[in-house]
């Protein structure tokens, strides 16, 4: 068993998977500093849509690396979270299944194999800049989520 790290950018029609053996906050933050460091490094802030994993903590920067390392990764980070009952409001979810239905359909052997799958289904989707058309406005998530929204009452 792999977990699988998704980051996309649905508009520009890129995407990056990492397989990790675990799923813990450590990893959290080494992705986080991938995203920072390799994939955005001259970006002053990089918005980050998440679920509500419990690994998802920015504290987690504190726990291992630095202070001023996690301090200056944070300052580049704005986090922003999915509603709980709501994972398919993050478009990495819409990769996820993309990925599911077209490299993860069958039994895969071992680690290495899995990466090598994903990195190949990851190369290809990045070539052909497959986007992702979001078609969800606000107007709609404001009938859909609206005891979420505050409503004004004149």
């Amino acid at each position: 068993t792999r977990n699988l790290f998704m980051m996309s950018e649905p508009l520009t029609g890129w995407r990056h998977v990492n397989v990790t053996k675990r799923r813990r906050k450590q990893e959290f933050v080494q992705q986080m500093q991938s995203l920072v460091d390799e994939h955005y490094p001259d970006a002053d802030c990089i918005r980050v849509v998440l679920d509500n994993l419990d690994t998802h903590k920015a504290y987690a920067f504190y726990e291992f690396l630095p202070p001023q390392e996690a301090h200056r990764l944070l300052s580049k980070l704005e986090f922003h979270f999915t509603p709980v009952h709501g994972s398919w409001l993050n478009m990495a979810e819409i990769e996820f299944s993309a990925l599911a239905t077209e490299c993860l359909d069958r039994r895969i052997p071992d680690a290495a194999t899995l990466r090598a799958e994903v990195a190949a289904w990851e190369r290809i989707r990045n070539e052909d800049d497959s986007a992702i058309d979001w078609q969800f406005t606000t107007e709609d998530a404001r009938i859909k989520l609206r005891q979420l929204y505050p409503t004004n009452h004149d």
